[in-house]
């Protein structure tokens, strides 16, 4: 199973975007593009950038295997219920019924946190 520095290789290869306009929109060189296809776990902020370069959407390309690698991606704990909580502990505990739900919406709210802040950092300092 190729890994996602592969997917990725194998995506911009089939979009026929050059390798050079995608550095160029990234703000990074060719060697370290190439590095990041031997790579096997991509971030995620720079998966999405690519993808809007070349107009591709990467979500339904990786696998559940590829995303539990993910930053901030997790898996579902298991939690033993205790029966000595008391009742105002079970209505926080009805709140929290999905807690992968909670987790993947503070991720989004993160990474768009994250994006303004490097989109505020090139306003200042400019492209690498």
């Amino acid at each position: 199973m190729p890994h996602q520095g592969e997917i990725l290789q194998e995506t911009i290869k089939n979009s026929g975007i050059s390798i050079t306009r995608i550095v160029d929109g990234l703000g990074i060189t060719r060697p370290t593009m190439y590095r990041k296809f031997k790579e096997e776990t991509l971030d995620y902020a720079f998966v999405k950038r690519v993808g809007e370069i070349i107009g591709h959407d990467f979500s339904n390309d990786f696998t559940s295997s590829h995303q539990s690698v993910l930053p901030f991606v997790t898996h579902k704990a298991d939690v033993t219920p205790v029966n000595t909580v008391t009742n105002k502990s079970s209505s926080l505990q009805s709140t929290e019924a999905d807690p992968i739900k909670q987790l993947l919406a503070l991720q989004t709210k993160y990474i768009a946190l994250l994006e303004a802040y490097n989109e505020l950092l090139l306003k200042v300092y400019g492209p690498r």
